[in-house]
């Protein structure tokens, strides 16, 4: 008898082939599948519920829980990674992604510093390298990988408020806020909810952001931000600007928030999460001009980079500050002057995953012409969908498309602004519940509209076209029914 069947399952050498072979072959059916799966299927609650119960006391075994997984949850997964995939800009994962994020999952690499993972660490200095000649941004600047974002923009502002605690001749990092007066944090309407959370998150406060827009979208009112800044009498002042905002892709004035950072003395944050990689085709390039005169940018990996989640991108103009408001020491821990690498003590984040091994890998893959091709090719897809909603009588563009957002509405006609927010509020809801493809509803310029983004490298230009057909098979559908509705009121 072997300890095993003594004392039940637990970890074994023997059940890896098993694992292997299990998950590779059920992961080839599911990607081979990809380009023709609905977006989310309608049985979630079904499939879950085979998944709950009590912890059980005696486990059933590596391979007959993957397989139980694989048979009672894929129901329940969104398909992000496939190509009907318009919602929250998240994009695909390329193959080599894929390939090297399956073989960092094996390595297990602890990429906290050079002593930890010389690999992973070595790679992340390359990727972030690249990345920075792919954006266009200066060489001499620092950067570190993050979990997305939030926290790239965390990084980001973490370093304008330890700059600007330097101005106050005070070592933030080190003493805290206490009895410094509220940080001036000037943006647009176009700020993102994840750089309102990181400034929270860094005590500076929600309510310290002032937007200043100069009408009900969020377009950014310069002349206020001038305004504001010379009311300030020199005192320091984060700006942020935001590279593609999220409901129809618009842009900050990036050139002239980084005008008034210079003459003002200002920090400049961008948030290019997504909308960072106009740069990198010559069609789109001067939408975000600039970003490189500011003194930070986040990035996200897992949106139009196409690889897996979770992964982000926090560049920093003055590579000093990264240490000053990371510090990150103890006994056993490599000395902070080690002229190695330790991105451990130039983020938030100790404990990390190896994301430079997809990044670097889909970058060695496909090189700044084939992410200049896939940008390229999205673009050109928004642009139809943009015209297949123009030549639509039912339908509406509420915005120019700028990038990769299209932000229209359903829109039969003889209905007031509140009908027409109702139904498409319902139309939201319908195309989640229909599961054929994944977008969602929004609000822009007080008008509720779907504002479906092209990232994924699958898209093709058919997913653009159905999509559009089942927008307007689903807003028809809801119409009628209003209609029947409000005639049955009447009778």
């Amino acid at each position: 008898m072997n300890s095993t069947e003594r004392d039940g399952p637990r970890p074994s050498r023997e059940e890896l082939s098993g694992v292997i072979a299990t998950v590779a072959r059920e992961a080839q059916a599911f990607l081979d599948g990809l380009d023709d799966r609905p977006a989310r299927l309608v049985r979630t609650e079904d499939s879950l519920r085979q998944l709950k119960g009590s912890l059980p006391e005696e486990g059933d075994g590596a391979v007959v829980s993957l397989q139980r997984l694989i048979e009672k949850g894929m129901d329940a997964a969104v398909g992000s990674a496939g190509p009907r995939c318009f919602h929250f800009v998240i994009g695909g994962t390329t193959p080599a992604a894929l390939g090297a994020d399956w073989l960092a999952t094996a390595l297990d690499q602890m990429a906290y510093a050079w002593v930890s993972s010389p690999l992973a660490t070595e790679l992340e200095v390359v990727s972030l390298a690249w990345l920075r000649e792919l954006f266009g941004l200066p060489a001499e600047w620092a950067g570190v990988m993050t979990t997305g974002a939030t926290m790239a923009n965390f990084v980001g502002l973490a370093s304008a408020r330890q700059w600007w605690g330097e101005r106050q001749e005070v070592d933030i990092a080190e003493r805290g806020l206490s009895g410094l007066p509220q940080i001036p944090v000037l943006t647009g309407g176009y700020i993102h909810a994840s750089a309102v959370k990181s400034l929270s998150m860094l005590g500076a406060g929600r309510s310290t952001v002032r937007m200043l827009s100069r009408d009900n979208v969020g377009r950014l009112d310069v002349e206020a931000m001038e305004e504001a800044l010379r009311d300030l009498k020199g005192a320091p002042a984060i700006l942020i600007g935001n590279a593609g905002e999220v409901n129809a892709g618009d842009f900050d004035p990036i050139e002239a928030m980084a005008d008034l950072a210079d003459k003002y003395g200002a920090w400049l944050h961008v948030d290019g999460a997504f909308g960072l990689f106009a740069r990198v085709s010559p069609q789109t390039e001067h939408l975000a001009a600039g970003a490189e005169r500011a003194h930070s940018v986040a990035v996200d990996g897992h949106k139009w980079l196409n690889v897996p989640y979770d992964c982000g991108f926090g560049f920093v103009g003055d590579p000093s500050l990264l240490g000053r408001t990371f510090a990150y020491t103890a006994a056993y821990l490599p000395d902070p002057d080690d002229p190695r690498p330790n991105f451990g003590s130039l983020g938030p984040e100790s404990s990390r995953r190896a994301r430079s091994l997809p990044v670097w890998a889909t970058l060695c893959a496909y090189g700044r012409a084939g992410y200049r091709r896939m940008v390229e090719g999205h673009i050109a897809l928004a642009q139809r969908l943009g015209r297949l909603v123009d030549e639509a009588p039912d339908l509406e563009r509420l915005a120019y498309v700028t990038l990769n957002i299209v932000c229209f509405r359903y829109n039969p006609g003889g209905l007031s602004e509140d009908q027409l927010n109702d139904l498409n509020e319902r139309l939201g809801e319908a195309i989640l519940a229909d599961g054929r493809f994944y977008a969602g509803a929004t609000q822009y310029g007080g008008k509720t509209a779907l504002r479906p983004a092209i990232v994924n490298w699958r898209t093709r230009e058919e997913h653009v076209d159905q999509f559009v057909a089942v927008v307007r098979e689903l807003g028809a559908q809801i119409f009628e029914g209003l209609l029947n509705q409000d005639r049955q009121r009447k009778s």
